[in-house]
């Protein structure tokens, strides 16, 4: 690709014919999935230009490719939007949880298998006009010619060998069942794409070969119906990423054959990891599969559905075999490994909160300047425009918007942390909900909010408010042995040793509060430990949790209870005694 002022073909703003015409951008997902933090920051883009110039954003499903698509994954994409903040103003219509309807509007259908209707009618116009033409190449001999061009060490370009085919023998081939495809007929020269973001550039004559635009099956190929939808939904600006770039060339191409106006282009920079790899769902597999390796598991830990040892053995045995989201999600929590987020899902179950997200992704590709990084959906709505837009990809730094986060939930007001930590706890964690009374749940929230970086920390951290009694295992760890087991340099009790002394102080505690509770132990800590109560702590911490990590002390017993924190610190006397 060359830099260069003159071309056959050009696209951009100046001919687009759009000067004064509502904006109108869209975002078009393939339904495979949740919605990835890509496309979630093109949907982002999409909609803030539009709606800061006082257009339209438009939401469309391109579901022609079968092997990719359900309606359960579109499903996703809506909800996944709409937790966003990013509502579409034309697009399927979704019921919010607000009641609300969001979508509908005249140019629909917007799914693409229900506009198969339009897409035939325009290639047979196409066909008629000798734009384009039926392909029966076999796909091997596609393949084999595909061969002899790596090993001639060249690119491969279709050949056009079915324009050989005499009028006739098209018309004879189609009328026998022959399977076939059509093609673009690609007319000879250079083409050049204004693009809004990475500037003028042109690809030589013989870049673009005759492509696909409707496949063996009867559906149209991307290429030809983003075309036609552009068209008849009247979008006025593309923003999609980077990687679509080289496919503009045959969009412009069939834009031209058709007669049809010609959008702003703008293609966004990709998102990957801080090392520059692709953000990938492959990066929860692989996780994963390092999870299993390390605990050394032969079978599929118990009571996860959908992964009996078939399955198991399956995704084992290939590394190009992927578990289904939900079933991967279940090992994930009973191996106790954090999946990498991906997807705006992901980010959702981990206790993310959307503004801080849109925030974060709005950051991955443009500045807003004046080195500001906080801001709000209406900000970016206000300010985003194409000249700060970076060309560069953009590095999806995981611990800055952890650290976003933690500002954000830490600044909530109480009593909304406390509404949404419920509302996430319904949602992913309901045996918390189902174990504590409201009481108890308002006082682990309480002493939770200023120590959570997200709305998950209140749930993975406090395991010990869920299990019995009787399950309550204590980690094996240094830190656990030095707080109970090891008696101190200065041959003072042992952790043991200050539990068994404060278990009666504590059983006789009748108002049991955490200033109730405090009260007990400080009269030990002062006699005894020169009023230090961080060394009697400790041991409590350990004795009732089974690790060294949980909200202050006494709020954790009070959370707790008086029956099951004497009858824990009672299992851990016998525990650590033997």
């Amino acid at each position: 690709m060359t830099q260069t002022a003159n071309a056959s073909v050009s696209a951009g703003s100046e001919g687009s014919g759009h000067a004064k015409a509502t904006v109108v951008t869209r975002f078009a997902p393939s339904p495979s999935g949740h919605l990835h933090v890509g496309g979630a920051r093109t949907a982002l883009f999409c909609w803030a230009f539009a709606k800061g110039r006082g257009g339209k954003f438009l939401l469309r499903i391109e579901d022609t490719d079968q092997k990719r698509s359900s309606d359960a994954a579109s499903v996703g994409f809506l909800k996944d939007l709409e937790w966003l903040g990013i509502r579409w103003d034309e697009g399927p219509e979704y019921k919010a949880p607000d009641g609300s309807t969001v979508g509908g509007g005249p140019h629909g259908p917007y799914f693409q298998s229900e506009r198969l209707d339009l897409y035939n009618r325009e290639i047979e116009r196409l066909i008629a006009a000798g734009k384009a033409y039926y392909a029966f190449d076999t796909a091997e001999e596609l393949d084999a010619k595909r061969k002899a061009a790596q090993a001639a060490k060249q690119p491969y370009r279709y050949d056009r060998a079915a324009l050989a085919l005499s009028k006739d023998e098209v018309e004879a081939k189609r009328k026998a069942g022959v399977p076939a495809v059509v093609r673009c007929k690609v007319p000879a020269g250079p083409i050049t794409i204004q693009d809004e973001i990475l500037g003028t550039v042109t690809l030589p004559d013989g870049e673009v070969d005759d492509f696909v635009i409707r496949k063996v099956d009867g559906f149209p190929t991307y290429h030809f119906a983003v075309v036609v939808d552009d068209e008849f939904m009247q979008v006025t600006h593309v923003l999609r990423a980077q990687e679509h770039f080289t496919n503009t060339a045959k969009h412009m191409v069939l834009q031209d054959h058709l007669g049809y106006r010609r959008p702003t282009y703008g293609h966004l920079p990709i998102i990957t990891n801080p090392d520059g790899s692709k953000m990938s769902k492959r990066d929860k597999d692989k996780t994963l599969r390092a999870a299993v390796q390390a605990k050394g598991l032969t079978a599929p830990p118990a009571g996860i559905a959908n992964l009996d040892v078939a399955a198991w053995t399956k995704w084992l045995g290939d590394k190009n075999v992927q578990l289904d989201i939900e079933v991967a999600n279940a090992l994930a929590a009973a191996l106790d490994v954090a999946l990498p987020e991906i997807n705006v899902d992901d980010f959702k179950r981990s206790g993310y909160l959307p503004g801080v997200l849109s925030n974060f992704l709005a950051l991955n590709g443009w500045s807003p300047g004046e080195n500001r990084e906080k801001f709000d959906l209406a900000f970016i709505r206000e300010h985003f425009n194409l000249d700060r837009v970076q060309k560069t990809p953009a590095k999806f730094d995981r611990v800055k918007l952890l650290a976003f986060n933690c500002d954000a939930i830490t600044a909530l007001p109480r009593e909304d942390y406390v509404r949404l930590v419920r509302a996430h706890g319904e949602r992913y964690y309901p045996e918390f909900l189902t174990k504590l009374t409201p009481d108890q749940f308002r006082m682990l929230a309480d002493a939770s909010h200023e120590r959570s970086k997200t709305l998950d920390d209140l749930y993975r951290s406090n395991r010990w408010v869920v299990v019995t009694d009787e399950a309550l295992v204590w980690e094996d760890s240094k830190n656990v042995k030095k707080a109970v087991v090891d008696k101190s340099a200065d041959g003072s009790p042992s952790g043991l040793e200050r539990l068994r002394a404060v278990r009666p102080l504590l059983e006789g505690v009748t108002d049991w509060t955490a200033s109730s509770i405090e009260a007990a132990v400080k009269t030990y800590a002062d006699a005894h430990c020169e009023g230090n109560l961080g060394k009697v702590a400790q041991p409590l911490r350990v004795g009732v949790t089974g690790g060294t990590v949980s909200p202050p002390i006494f709020d954790t017993l009070a959370i707790l209870g008086k029956a099951s924190t004497l009858r824990r610190l009672d299992r851990c006397l016998e525990h650590f005694a033997r």
